[in-house]
């Protein structure tokens, strides 16, 4: 089996060629049933067969994760509820995380609340699995004998900038995520070498990031453009990831021997 390579097609056809137990880490970020136009697809089927659509993918996924490997999904609002009992109750795999991701800017609203997050669900094969927290720290807020001062566990809760529109790290795809945001879950769920599956690769993050980070990867698109972006993307030279996470550059306060003053 080669790593380390787009393939264009059906995500659930090609995951169907791959041998069983192959992936240490897959991180899916599957269409939300919502409407988006996806260029020679649109994200709109009838609520029935959307989640006849995530079943199908989701026994593929399943079958493909080794029993230490890991399942990140990022799903709206409307069906999340639906996959989580798929997940749990269908696949029977083992829950470990509901993370919010929290945005400071999204879709403006005048008769209700704008959205300003997306949830990812954490799931395992079994209780066997790879958690590098000491990777994926961030600072401490306050210095306190009783805190690791090697920084943080950084919570379930992440705040990361959308990659705007105009953005010059911005591809022309409706869902591209943050680079910073994959570069968490590929640090804490993998391991240098380990193989990391995205199944609607889009516009290429986490291949990019899996790529840069010295994972073995693989993304699967339906559409041959998307591959071609984000191939284009892992050509490029790496001079850094385009977000990051604001608590990264906070100094802890109450250091001992610091000016207070001095610190943010």
């Amino acid at each position: 089996m080669n790593f380390n390579q787009l393939i264009c097609g059906d995500a659930v056809q090609e995951m169907a060629h791959l041998p069983a137990a192959c992936v240490d880490l897959l991180i899916a970020d599957p269409p939300y049933n919502l409407g988006k136009d996806y260029g020679n697809n649109l994200d709109r089927k009838a609520w029935r067969e959307y989640e006849a659509f995530t079943r199908a993918w989701l026994a593929q996924a399943v079958r493909l994760l080794k029993p230490t490997g890991s399942i990140y999904v990022f799903m709206g609002v409307r069906f999340i509820s639906r996959l989580f009992m798929l997940l749990e109750e269908e696949f029977k795999l083992e829950f470990n995380g509901w993370i919010t991701w929290h945005y400071t800017q999204g879709m403006g609203r005048k008769t209700g609340f704008s959205p300003r997050h997306e949830d990812i669900l954490y799931f395992t094969r079994s209780d066997q699995f790879t958690f590098n927290l000491d990777d994926v720290r961030v600072p401490q807020k306050y210095y306190r004998e009783r805190n690791n001062m090697a920084g943080a566990n950084p919570g379930d809760v992440w705040t990361f900038s959308h990659v705007h529109y105009c953005s010059a790290e911005r591809e022309a795809h409706p869902t591209q995520k943050p680079e910073a945001l994959l570069e968490r879950i590929i640090k804490a769920s993998s391991q240098p070498g380990q193989v990391v599956l995205d199944p609607f690769v889009g516009s290429g993050t986490t291949c990019r990031v899996a790529h840069v980070l010295g994972r073995a990867w693989f993304g699967i698109d339906i559409n041959p453009e998307y591959i071609s972006m984000s191939q284009k993307r892992l050509d490029a030279p790496f001079e850094g990831f385009d977000s990051l996470d604001p608590r990264a550059k906070r100094t802890p306060k109450d250091l001992p021997g610091v000016n207070p003053s001095r610190v943010s």
